[in-house]
């Protein structure tokens, strides 16, 4: 199979892990199972463009066989305004901080460049953090490309446990994911290279992959996980900061649960596979986990 092309750490989060499909496409679902009771792994995508609107069939079936959905944030909860209020203080830069001062000139100079070439002032985003300006990089990029959070699965699968009245679980909150970006505020410099690059092909780093997970091809999931989280610094801290700790902490939260609640849980594809991922944490706690 020809090389995956690495894909920046940032994106990764955005689409697969923090933010109706195609009617032939086959998204992975997994059953989970012990002591005769019945839970669903959901492997979900953040954004999504119009052929993603509308959720499976087996999906809608799983839910409806649920006690409770669980998904990592419940964002449907909080206006845009609270979203906006609680977002923003992790966002900022403080200490007389600016975005020049956190990356190297020549990434700097290149952030500029691309702001230019939209008629946008780079001076906009000068108080705020390097992943935040990146975000909102990705998000123009996205949107740019036909894609919305409002077509994500994950909104899709709240909207539909709402309208059932089924109860929603969150598995960590807001703060805890915007806290986890700090914790990548060392790899700025990294991390723009990264993003500045794979924003000039959208189609290899992004299209390819939302297509990968459109049609459940998890071996591809896999690959580009694996091309990813490499065996660099870089690769390493981002595999533990943004999957490892967190799948962790989720599994600790699930196991209980899972041998008394039939639980629907909806998480970002990657935190699924490899030897950290929730799949194979499930079964070395004793859980069958079957692909339906």
């Amino acid at each position: 199979m020809k090389a995956i092309p690495r894909i920046s750490h940032l994106f990764i989060m955005v689409l697969f892990t923090v933010l109706s499909f195609n009617s032939l496409a086959a998204p992975a679902l997994y059953k989970v199972e012990k002591n005769g009771i019945s839970s669903y792994l959901f492997g979900t995508v953040h954004v999504g463009d119009a052929s993603m609107k509308g959720l499976p069939k087996k999906v809608t079936e799983a839910i409806d066989q649920s006690d409770e959905v669980i998904v990592e944030v419940d964002i449907s909860k909080l206006t845009p305004l609270q979203m906006q209020q609680r977002s923003m203080p992790f966002m900022v830069l403080k200490d007389g901080k600016t975005l020049q001062t956190e990356l190297s000139k020549q990434n700097y100079n290149k952030l500029k460049d691309y702001f230019a070439k939209k008629s946008i002032d780079i001076a906009m985003f000068n108080g705020l953090k390097p992943w935040a300006v990146m975000v909102t990089m990705m998000q123009i990029e996205f949107q740019n490309a036909g894609f919305s959070d409002q077509t994500g699965i994950d909104k899709q699968v709240l909207a539909y446990a709402k309208e059932q009245n089924i109860k929603i679980g969150e598995l960590e909150t807001l703060e805890q994911q915007l806290q986890m970006f700090d914790g990548m505020a060392l790899l700025s410099n990294e991390m723009i290279e990264e993003t500045l690059e794979q924003l000039a092909d959208i189609n290899i780093y992004f299209i390819k992959l939302v297509n990968a997970w459109k049609n459940g091809d998890m071996d591809t999931l896999t690959e580009y996980y694996n091309m990813s989280f490499d065996e660099s610094n870089y690769g390493k801290i981002s595999e533990q900061v943004m999957l490892v700790n967190r799948n962790d902490k989720w599994v600790e939260q699930l196991v209980p649960r899972l041998t008394n609640e039939k639980l629907f849980i909806a998480v970002g594809a990657l935190h699924l596979p490899e030897q950290h991922g929730l799949i194979k944490q499930l079964k070395d706690e004793g859980f069958s986990v079957t692909r339906l």
